[in-house]
């Protein structure tokens, strides 16, 4: 017996008051959040919900009514995601039986990925001869198995060898919207994150406009 197809979502509730009408909007574009491990995008919430819903203003007031929770939807990678906030880090992760470590990069996989950010797409080469230092395949392959870089086009120098860019979730990871939302070197530097080795001084030419 064939099964009978779901009736279609009523998006804009148009026979709702408009109290109920908001409040019905809410709590779906609550649940795809919840149910999401990812940020989720604009056009997958527009979906749930109506032509005439101002959606800027509906995650702001969900935002509103999380302000006393361990919780919050934070704007990351083009998209929206309910999410711990960051002062139960160390909580969540000594219940999950992880210890109180804060960091899983080594010192060498922090300054190559810094500079992935800053001056992708860019080649191995080139930040080896950034750094004074050699950078490894198996640190780049490092940072590609935590999905925090990929490879990108290929270099048109000589030997037209790969490019590497940071992805969607170097973003999650950082809490990052758009690379636009990336610190300044001398930020990083203050609050320890970024420690050259050997002494390396980073002079990165990139104009905030150039990132995408």
């Amino acid at each position: 017996m064939a099964q009978k197809s779901a009736e279609p979502l009523d998006t804009e509730l148009a026979d709702l008051p408009q109290a109920l009408r908001w409040r019905e909007w809410r709590t779906r574009v609550e649940a795809v959040l919840f149910a999401s491990s990812e940020p989720v995008g604009r056009d997958v919430l527009t979906r749930v919900v109506g032509r005439d819903c101002a959606l800027d203003l509906l995650i702001e007031d969900i935002s509103a009514e999380l302000a006393g929770r361990p919780y919050e939807i934070a704007r990351i990678a083009g998209g929206w995601q309910l999410r711990t906030r960051p002062q139960h880090a160390v909580a969540i992760r000594v219940a999950r039986g992880e210890g109180d470590a804060t960091r899983d990069l080594t010192a060498s996989e922090a300054l190559v990925l810094t500079i992935v950010a800053y001056m992708q797409p860019v080649t191995r080469g080139a930040i080896s001869r950034l750094t004074g230092l050699e950078v490894s395949r198996d640190l780049i392959a490092r940072l590609h198995r935590q999905a925090l870089i990929a490879r990108g086009p290929r270099s048109p120098e000589p030997g037209a060898p790969y490019t590497y860019v940071t992805t969607p979730g170097f973003l999650a990871q950082f809490g990052l919207e758009t690379l636009r939302d990336l610190p300044d070197l001398e930020a990083l530097e203050d609050a320890g994150l970024l420690k050259p080795a050997a002494d390396v001084e980073l002079d990165l030419p990139i104009a905030g406009e150039d990132l995408g």
